[in-house]
């Protein structure tokens, strides 16, 4: 059984398993070929359950490469098309935790912007007001903590954009520690960014019953412990 996988199980029933990502981790494969979640997450399955066949796993969403925290998937070709309509619905409620460069300019907000998609540079750009081929983000923060050189936000998102949540931080001033894409001011030794899914919650599609995932932080990381509340 994959050790590290089965400390990391943060939910699992007959349709859906719910995995503490760590930040590098791939949900789904790219142009790097390296091995993804999905495939360790079946190896879990298959060794603690006995099967001999192939195992079904569904990808219900994604997280960015350099993001931690709370990713499910589906067990079942029952439960998968019920998740993407939840996500797609936005019909879950998502609250991650960021780590900022500094200050927020408020200790509590709701941000309105329109991003464009650069889909070259892998990277959404954010806009005051509506231009062409611009989505609208929105998501509200809270400042939890403040330390000498840094912030601690919880993020609702109410939009699932590409990069939402670094983007419309960094253009008020509040980039994502280690995240260089979006302006930070050095990156972090193991590429990762201080962004991490803390909680999903949503109505189970099989069972309709709150279901509710938290995602402990990086216990190995010091200022995620200096943060931790």
């Amino acid at each position: 059984m994959n050790k590290s996988i089965h400390h990391r199980i943060l939910h699992e029933d007959n349709h859906l398993i719910a995995v503490n990502k760590q930040s590098g981790e791939l949900v789904q494969g790219d142009k790097t070929g390296d091995p993804i979640l999905p495939d360790a997450v079946k190896d879990y399955i298959a060794v603690k359950y006995k099967k001999a066949g192939a195992v079904y796993l569904g990808v219900t969403h994604r997280l960015d490469r350099p993001t931690s925290g709370v990713v499910i998937f589906a067990r079942t070709s029952k439960a998968l098309p019920r998740m993407n309509k939840l996500f797609a619905n936005h019909e879950t409620d998502k609250t991650y935790w960021a780590i900022v460069e500094g200050k927020a300019p408020k200790n509590h907000d709701r941000l309105e912007h329109y991003l464009v998609r650069n889909p070259k540079q892998n990277k959404s750009y954010a806009h005051d007001h509506e231009v062409p081929n611009s989505k609208k983000a929105i998501l509200s923060y809270q400042v939890l903590q403040v330390l000498d050189r840094y912030s601690l936000l919880e993020i609702k998102l109410e939009t699932g954009r590409h990069h939402q949540i670094r983007s419309q931080l960094s253009k008020i001033g509040c980039v994502i520690k280690g995240d260089l894409k979006y302006g930070a001011k050095r990156s972090n030794k193991d590429a990762s960014i201080h962004l991490h899914a803390r909680n999903l919650s949503f109505i189970h599609p099989v069972k309709k019953e709150l279901v509710s995932i938290t995602a402990p932080v990086n216990a190995n990381d010091p200022l995620w412990k200096a943060v931790s509340i």
